[in-house]
C-alpha cells in the first residue's frame, strides 16, 4: 500500500483539472492578448477563472491578480505595498512562524530601512493579540500573518486581528497567506477585515506554478513586473492560461459542497491523532476538530531524528514531512516548533502528516501499524 501524506507540501491534481489544462494546452492555446478567436477563447478562461475565484471569497473578479503561486504572492503583498505606501511609515508587522516566502520579503526590507516587529507565539502557535496592539504605531503600513501555520496546522484569529489593526491604525493593511487556509476555510475578506491575500492551486489539487493575490480595490499597491500591462498593469506577461483554468476547476471543486469535503478531512486528521497517542513517545503538537487546520497533524518522536524516520517511512511507500517542503534543502531548526516551546530534544524529531481529499482511513491504519514496527528498531539502532 502507497499512504500519501504531504499534501500541504503539494496535492495530486483532480481529474478535471487536469483535462482543462490538457483542453488549454493542446485546443484552446492562443495567446490571451491576441485580438483573433484564438485569443479571445484564451482570454475567456481567464475572466471566467476570475469569476469563479472572486465567487469562492465573495470579492469582485478585478480584485484577483493571478500570479506564479503562493511565494510570489506573498513577495507581491509584502515587498510592492510596502514600496507603494513608504512614504506614510516604515514600520511592518509579522511573526516568528512565517513561511519562508513571507519571512525573506521582510528580511530584504530590513536591508531597505523598514523596521520590522516579530510577534512571538504561544503554545498553540496562536499569537498574543495585545502584543499585536502593542506593536501598532503611527508609522504602521502593513501587518502580515498567515492564516494557517503550514507546520502545525495553527489557525490564527484573522478577524480579531483586523479588529484591532483598524482600531489602533486605519491606514495599516493587513496581508493575510492563506496558501494553507484556501479551500479548507470559509474566507471571507470583505468581512475578515483582510486586504490582500495569498493563494497557491498546488495545495487544493491544482497545478504547480499557478496561484493568485487578492488585492481589495482600495489597497495601494506598485506593480512588481513590466512590461505589456497584462492584468490591468498589475503584472505584466503572457498569462499562463492553462494554470490558471486548472486553479479555477480546483477551486470551484474544493468550494462545491466545501463542508461535506472538509468534514471528512478533519475525521481523518482526528483519526490520526488517536491513533499517533497509542505508540509510546508521540508528542502531537497539533489540535483535534475546527481548533486548528483540518489537514495538519504535527507530532514529534522522541529519540528519532525527523529525517531518519522520513526516510523509514518512505522505504514503506509512506511519505510524509519533515517541515516546509520550500526549506526542505536547506535544514534548520523550526521556527515555528521553538516558537511554541517544543522541547529542545524534540525539534529535530518532528515529523508533519497532511491530508488530502483522496486520503483513507486504511492509509491511517497502515501508517500507524508501520510506526509501530519501526519505532522500536530505529530507538535502538540510534542509541546504538
Amino acid at each position: 500500500m502507497e499512504a500519501y501524506f504531504d499534501n500541504s507540501a503539494t496535492t495530486k491534481v483532480l481529474e478535471p483539472v487536469k483535462e482543462i489544462v490538457i483542453k488549454t494546452m493542446m485546443e484552446d492555446y492562443g495567446n490571451p492578448s491576441s485580438k483573433h478567436k484564438r485569443g479571445l477563447d484564451a482570454e475567456r478562461y481567464i475572466k471566467e477563472a476570475a469569476e469563479t475565484i472572486a465567487g469562492t471569497l465573495k470579492v469582485a473578479a478585478k480584485e484577483i491578480v493571478f500570479t506564479s503561486g503562493g511565494s510570489e504572492s506573498n513577495n507581491m503583498a509584502i515587498i510592492a505595498t510596502a514600496m507603494a505606501n513608504k512614504r506614510a511609515g516604515n514600520h511592518i508587522i509579522s511573526t516568528g512562524i512565517e513561511h519562508a516566502s513571507v519571512y525573506n520579503p521582510l528580511a530584504y526590507l530590513e536591508e531597505q530601512g523598514f523596521r520590522v516587529t516579530y510577534l512571538s507565539v504561544d503554545g498553540q502557535g496562536h499569537i498574543n493579540l495585545e502584543e499585536l496592539e502593542e506593536a501598532i504605531c503611527p508609522e504602521t503600513i502593513l501587518v502580515s500573518i498567515m492564516y494557517v501555520n503550514n507546520e502545525i496546522g495553527a489557525i490564527e484569529p484573522v478577524e480579531a486581528i483586523s479588529k484591532i489593526i483598524k482600531k489602533k491604525n486605519p491606514n495599516t493593511l493587513f496581508h493575510v497567506d492563506a496558501i494553507q487556509a484556501y479551500g479548507k476555510l470559509l474566507i471571507r475578506p470583505k468581512s475578515q477585515g483582510i486586504d490582500l491575500l495569498s493563494v497557491s492551486a498546488h495545495k487544493i489539487h491544482g497545478p504547480k506554478g499557478i496561484g493568485f493575490l487578492y488585492i481589495d480595490k482600495r489597497v495601494r499597491i506598485r506593480p512588481m513586473i513590466y512590461g505589456g500591462g497584462q492584468q490591468r498593469g498589475m503584472r505584466s506577461g503572457t498569462e499562463n492560461v492553462p494554470g490558471i483554468a486548472g486553479l479555477s476547476a480546483a477551486a470551484n471543486y474544493m468550494y462545491t459542497n466545501h463542508r461535506e469535503k472538509i468534514r471528512g478531512i478533519i475525521e481523518l486528521k482526528d483519526y490520526m491523532i488517536d491513533r499517533l497517542a497509542e505508540i509510546e513517545g508521540v508528542t502531537i503538537n497539533s489540535l483535534k476538530g475546527e481548533l486548528s487546520a483540518p489537514q495538519i497533524v504535527s507530532a514529534s518522536f522522541m529519540g528519532i531524528r525527523s529525517e531518519v524516520l522520513l526516510h523509514a517511512l518512505e522505504e514503506k511507500e509512506i511519505y510524509v514531512s519533515s517541515g516546509s517542503a520550500c526549506s526542505s534543502n536547506h535544514p534548520a531548526v523550526s521556527g515555528t516548533l521553538k516558537g511554541i516551546g517544543l522541547r529542545q530534544e524534540l525539534l529535530d524529531s518532528t515529523l508533519r502528516f497532511s491530508f488530502g481529499i483522496f486520503n483513507t482511513r486504511e492509509e491511517v491504519d497502515y501508517c500507524i501499524e508501520t510506526l509501530k514496527e519501526l519505532l522500536p528498531v530505529l530507538r535502538r539502532y540510534q542509541r546504538g
